[in-house]
């Protein structure tokens, strides 16, 4: 019986002290996982705490850097143009070569085929209404040295054409001979000022009619 008293003592003491013990541990782990978490917000602080102040000296740095920009695109002086002047176009000079005389002077030979026109209706710049019907009117002077043949050509050249005919027989002209040559006429459509001309034969004169259409 003493045997068994002492066994059922021991277990009873055995048994308290485990019961003291399992607390404990209990605590302990608690503690340890409640600083374990305390440690990981506190990184987590730390770090959002870091990226925080990382970006605000991004945007530090930016903002510096844009004034600095500023600053030196207001101080940067404008380029100013340089003026330059156009040369000055010199008037070309048409100059009328010397006839040279064997001698003893006077006026230079004249051509042995030319002519002029004496004598033109309509006169330069009249006015015409578009389509409006009138008379072209030429006299011919032979104002070279040679006579020339019969059938020599007067014919259309260039220019709105105004007549129904483009070409006229002349008749033999002996040098100071004139001819007069009338047309009938139609004033073209277009408006402004149209200019017809005509052609003597070897292009010794050029007859023609300037008038203005409204």
């Amino acid at each position: 019986m003493k045997k068994s008293n002492r066994a059922m003592i021991t277990l009873v003491i055995l048994a308290l002290s485990l019961s003291a013990c399992l607390p404990a541990t209990a605590s302990n782990q608690q503690s340890q996982q409640v600083q374990n978490t305390q440690s990981s917000q506190d990184v987590q602080s730390d770090i959002g705490t870091a990226v925080a102040q990382t970006v605000e000296a991004q945007n530090q740095v930016s903002t510096f850097v844009a004034q600095t920009m500023e600053a030196q695109a207001t101080l940067t002086p404008t380029a100013t143009a340089t003026l330059f002047s156009l040369p000055t176009v010199t008037p070309f000079v048409v100059t009328t070569p010397t006839v040279r005389s064997s001698g003893g002077g006077g006026a230079p030979p004249k051509a042995e085929y030319s002519c002029d026109i004496i004598h033109q209706r309509p006169y330069d710049n009249q006015e015409f209404l578009h389509g409006q019907e009138f008379d072209i009117k030429w006299t011919i002077l032979n104002t070279g040295t040679k006579t020339w043949p019969a059938g020599y050509d007067l014919k259309y050249w260039s220019g709105p054409k105004m007549t129904g005919a483009g070409t006229v027989q002349l008749p033999s002209m002996a040098p100071g001979d004139q001819f007069s040559v009338v047309f009938d006429a139609v004033a073209p459509d277009e408006p402004g000022f149209q200019v017809m001309t005509w052609v003597v034969q070897g292009q010794i004169c050029f007859p023609y009619v300037a008038i203005f259409v409204k």
